[in-house]
């Protein structure tokens, strides 16, 4: 059963959905996007919470404007809400504990990085924006080929 009436999340998933990120509802379509994939993929772990709408998800549209490197691919799960395909993208961040909101990047489908919450909801939007733009330059930047 959700937490609260989808109705008032429409603005909150579509604030992400809007730059590109896609939204994963079910543990299936987690699977899908997150098993065995090559490259590297940003997971966006939603919240109705305050330090989501007013620090994690401008950070997010900043980071992706400004970055000179994104993800190959970049999806959201919304925790409080789509609970069992939020706790399986949890299941892909090892060694990490339940955080929302949250960012991660996986490389390979292995998480290479993560922002939880704590790093979050005590700083301002800019701040998670500069963090999250250097981890997705250096996680997600191609290799420049050696010039011979």
């Amino acid at each position: 059963m959700p937490m609260y009436p989808e109705i008032m999340l429409i603005p909150m998933r579509e604030e992400l959905t809007r730059l590109g990120i896609e939204e994963l509802r079910t543990p299936e379509e987690v699977d899908r996007a997150l098993n065995h994939q090559p490259g590297t993929t940003m997971v966006v772990v939603n919240s109705i919470c305050g330090c989501a709408a007013g620090r994690m998800r401008p950070a997010v549209r900043v980071a992706l404007q400004n970055a000179s490197a994104r993800p190959d691919k970049s999806f959201s799960v919304f925790a409080g809400q789509d609970k069992e395909a939020t706790d399986r993208a949890r299941s892909y961040f090892t060694d990490q504990p339940p955080s929302s909101p949250s960012i991660a990047i996986l490389r390979d489908s292995k998480l290479v990085y993560m922002m939880p919450r704590r790093d979050i909801e005590s700083r301002e939007a800019p701040a998670i924006a500069a963090d999250l733009k250097s981890a997705l330059e250096r996680f997600c930047g191609k290799p420049v080929a050696a010039q011979s």
